[in-house]
């Protein structure tokens, strides 16, 4: 799949996300709660679950994450995908 570069550097350009995704990607799948609570607790954000899901859709629109239903939670799961296409062309 042909990633959107633009869109990928504009998600990996707030600190914010760049922190979400280091959660996302310890333990690839998290619950919205579970992502919230540890942006709380181990990075000390003052950041509100509406906040957090704004950024969430960035990544996700970005393809860098991926949402998911199980039951009556929302998973969030890590894709390196788009990653590993955009520095494919600098580093081959």
């Amino acid at each position: 799949m042909n990633w959107d570069k633009d869109a990928i550097f504009k998600a990996l350009s707030d600190s914010t996300r760049r922190v979400i995704l280091d959660e996302i990607s310890e333990r690839n799948e998290l619950t919205l709660y579970e992502l919230t609570a540890r942006l709380i607790m181990k990075h000390n954000l003052t950041i509100s679950r509406q906040a957090i899901a704004k950024h969430l859709s960035a990544l996700e629109a970005a393809g860098l994450i991926i949402s998911k239903r199980n039951g009556k939670y929302r998973v969030l799961i890590f894709n390196k995908e788009p990653l590993k296409n955009l520095l494919k062309g600098w580093i081959d």
